[in-house]
């Protein structure tokens, strides 16, 4: 493809560094991102999350793609660059594995997230602490205000997941236990504050946010100098060095902050909009 080396590829977290703990996008990130897309940029989620959790409110953004999962899924104009997902089999054994610990999950794909119905009543708590960690008031919330469109049901044997996420009730041990039964997925957790683990995820090895970086990069033909990273979580870290500039939130972690060029203030304090000035892209 190829593109003019002033370009510059900005890749964004989504939770936390896009939106806020409440799910909004501040009025100065939407400005600034529409700004930076008028200068020429290309603007791509960089996340967690699949393509069935980015509404079309994040897509009118300006977004000239994603990716997702973590790193499973990279899509450029509507192209599907790389799709890496589990094998049904794969997806019944850790339903299976998951059931046998009494561990409630859900499964995230590109069509829909699917989870148990008992994922709305056992996963509350979790979500709840997860979100008032994160600065929001959780002391209403439900599931289904964190996942509005959750499918549930108990056909969840698919060959289209990208990612499995569950609670964990022992996040030593559970996550021991995932990562010996199942050597060859790339076992992960997240959480809420302090960013104490709350969930466990399982995803083809492969599912990385450099990989997948990589990837769009090379469909772009773009080099590193040319990405700019934007994040908050661990999970961010690798992708904040692998870029030309890596940019940390304020709410970030003293990891994250660690491994940045820039740190800028928090998500709810017009951190990205803030970052975009100082990096002369608007």
């Amino acid at each position: 493809m190829g593109i003019p080396a002033t370009t510059r590829i900005l890749l964004i977290d989504v939770d936390g560094t896009l939106v806020t703990y409440e799910n909004t996008v501040p009025a100065s990130a939407a400005q600034a991102l529409r700004r930076a897309r008028a200068a020429g940029h290309r603007l791509y989620a960089c996340t967690g999350r699949s393509r069935a959790e980015m509404p079309p409110p994040l897509w009118s953004l300006g977004l000239h793609g994603m990716i997702g999962g973590n790193g499973g899924y990279v899509e450029d104009d509507g192209e599907v660059v790389l799709h890496s997902h589990l094998s049904a089999e794969q997806c019944g054994q850790v339903v299976g594995f998951l059931r046998e610990r009494g561990l409630t999950f859900y499964l995230e794909a590109n069509s829909g997230l699917y989870a148990p119905p008992d994922f709305v009543e056992r996963a509350l708590p979790a979500l709840r602490a997860y979100m008032a960690g994160k600065g929001a008031d959780a002391t209403r919330l439900t599931v289904t205000d964190v996942f509005p469109d959750v499918i549930l049901t108990e056909d969840l044997v698919r060959g289209d997941i990208n990612k499995i996420s569950f609670v964990l009730a022992d996040p030593i041990a559970d996550m021991e236990a995932a990562r010996a039964a199942f050597p060859t997925l790339l076992a992960g957790t997240w959480g809420g504050r302090g960013h104490e683990a709350l969930f466990g995820d399982l995803a083809p090895v492969t599912s990385t946010k450099v990989e997948a970086i990589e990837a769009l990069l090379a469909h772009l033909g773009a080099g590193r100098e040319q990405a700019v990273a934007f994040g908050d979580a661990d999970v961010d870290i690798d992708m904040l060095r692998y870029c030309g500039t890596g940019v940390a939130m304020g709410n970030g972690s003293d990891g994250v902050k660690a491994a940045a060029d820039l740190v800028t203030s928090d998500v709810e304090e017009d951190g990205l909009a803030r970052a975009l000035e100082r990096l002369g892209l608007v």
